[in-house]
């Protein structure tokens, strides 16, 4: 599949997000931010967790950037708000820990 053919939610300017194809448990997806863009609220994790794999670009979590090849994963009941400088592609992950 070519993951640029998936149309793109748009929730907020200069970010889209590609939903993929997953399996029970897991959400599949892919995210380009445009340079200077950040997610427009804090994305809070209550039941389930979220991972991503960064392709190309940078992606800045607090005070840490993550670079091509960085894995981040982010357990149930945590928060956090990616921003990018530079801009940003990454694959994405949602799992549901109870599945």
């Amino acid at each position: 599949m070519d993951v640029d053919e998936v149309p793109p939610l748009e929730p907020a300017p200069g970010i889209h997000v590609r939903m993929l194809p997953g399996m029970p448990g897991i959400r599949t997806w892919v995210i380009d931010l445009a340079p200077g863009a950040e997610w427009p609220d804090l994305d809070v994790h209550e039941t389930y967790g979220e991972a991503y794999f960064v392709v190309r670009g940078e992606l800045v979590e607090g005070d840490r950037t993550h670079g091509p090849g960085a894995y981040v994963a982010f357990g149930p009941k945590t928060s956090h708000r990616p921003r990018t400088e530079t801009g940003v592609r990454a694959f994405g992950f949602n799992y549901d820990v109870t599945a």
